[in-house]
């Protein structure tokens, strides 16, 4: 599938590694910015490619948002010791792919408050965050096959760890990142509904016919040695799985999990602002209509809580990491358990 013609002049980006080139090459992708600090300065995005011949190309990303640990340290990691005689293909990291929010800690950049994950296509006359997302659109995707964007909670949210895939028109492509979401060998592997997927990094990819895997890995702002390595063993798997490393999937000791979140009455959503009570915790199960949530009025004492229930059954996959909480805000996404998944 060919990217739909746009009349935009090329990324400003520009790479200081030959992604044509055999070996490992460690360098940045650079974007041009004039601020106070630096009048003639850049954005200096971390990247690094591993080739060895012929063979497919992965695209590794952690660092969509700034705060979320997992695939930043775990492609922090790999950069520095996954060597070319053990890559057939190319393998291209980028760790920070927002470093500006990576950098600050925020999911959002401080630069222009841009939230990437809500950023594709991209515009290359956009401000630092389109810019960003428009030359992984324009630039490495379409010379990436399979694409791996790790993800966790953040500071907001904490939540089970998975691999997923989407729903999509092309059978075959869902069936690929189906089975790739299955191999990354977290506890749990989903089919994902996202509330709104047009701006998502997944569906920039997912239209130019690329194999996408996301993934949540854990949350709260931090990581765990359990979710360090749970991301390391599942990056290794993806690649096992589509041919770039050799070497057996290692699945989770304790078995998979199958979900599904077929659609948005998945998501509990407060319409108060509060202190937040959850019930029940992570990997619970829960049935439709069961209480799983008080949110009490801090302005005054002596009321009752606003009680918060279940739409559906299922277990607890997420929930809301601080216990402050507004109203708009995700308490809890309860998905379905199945017995398997597929296209």
């Amino acid at each position: 599938m060919t990217i739909p013609s746009r009349q935009q002049r090329p990324s400003p980006i520009s790479a200081t590694v030959d992604f044509d080139a055999d070996g490992v090459q460690h360098g940045f992708l650079k974007l041009p910015i004039s601020t106070d600090e630096s009048a003639w300065g850049a954005v200096m995005i971390p990247v690094t490619v591993v080739k060895n011949g012929d063979g497919p190309t992965a695209l590794l990303t952690g660092g969509n948002h700034g705060d979320e640990y997992e695939g930043i340290t775990s492609l922090l990691k790999l950069s520095s010791t996954l060597k070319a005689e053990d890559v057939t293909g190319r393998v291209i990291i980028v760790p920070c792919m927002n470093t500006p929010a990576v950098m600050a800690g925020k999911r959002t950049s401080p630069m222009d408050k841009g939230n990437l994950n809500r950023s594709f296509p991209g515009d290359p006359n956009g401000s630092v965050t389109p810019q960003i997302a428009d030359y992984f659109t324009r630039v490495l995707v379409p010379m990436s096959d399979v694409v791996l964007d790790l993800h966790s909670g953040g500071r907001t949210l904490d939540i089970l760890p998975f691999g997923a895939s989407h729903v999509l028109d092309d059978k075959a492509q869902q069936q690929a990142a189906l089975e790739g979401a299955k191999a990354f060998g977290a506890p749990y592997a989903m089919v994902m509904f996202e509330l709104d997927a047009e701006k998502l990094f997944d569906t920039a990819c997912e239209r130019q016919g690329k194999v996408f895997v996301a993934t949540e890995l854990g949350g709260g702002g931090t990581s765990t040695p359990e979710s360090i390595a749970i991301a390391e063993r599942g990056v290794r798997n993806f690649l096992i799985h589509y041919g770039l490393v050799a070497g057996e999937v290692e699945m989770p000791a304790g078995g998979q999990m199958y979900l599904d979140m077929p659609d948005a009455s998945c998501y509990v959503q407060s319409q108060h602002s509060g202190v937040l009570e959850l019930l029940v915790a992570l990997g619970d199960e829960v049935k439709k209509g069961q209480t799983i949530a008080y949110v009490y009025d801090m302005t005054r004492s002596g009321t009752e809580p606003v009680a918060y229930h279940a739409e559906r059954d299922g277990i607890l996959m997420a929930r809301r990491a601080p216990s402050l909480i507004n109203m708009g805000d995700t308490l809890a996404v309860i998905a379905d358990v199945v017995e398997r998944l597929e296209a």
